[in-house]
């Protein structure tokens, strides 16, 4: 299983929204609102690592009000 930890800039007031339309994204396991540098921070899983960089280039980083995106991909052999 390859794992990825997104973290999400989006427009101001609309983290809601944002994280609402993530919860619908079959990869995303995991969101949550921080404070701090970045608004939201999604765990994303998937079985392809091909398909775990197309859910991040593809569903997240095209939704709306979303700013910017740092991705961090896992290293499987230390999960």
């Amino acid at each position: 299983m390859d794992i990825a930890f997104v973290l999400i800039n989006c427009d101001l007031s609309f983290e809601e929204a944002v994280i609402e339309d993530l919860k619908h994204i079959d990869s995303v396991k995991e969101v949550y609102g921080t404070f701090g540098a970045y608004d939201i921070i999604a765990k994303i899983e998937n079985q392809d690592r091909e398909k775990l960089r197309e859910t991040i280039i593809w569903n997240i980083r095209k939704l709306e009000h979303v700013r910017s995106t740092l991705s961090l991909m896992t290293i499987p052999e230390q999960n």
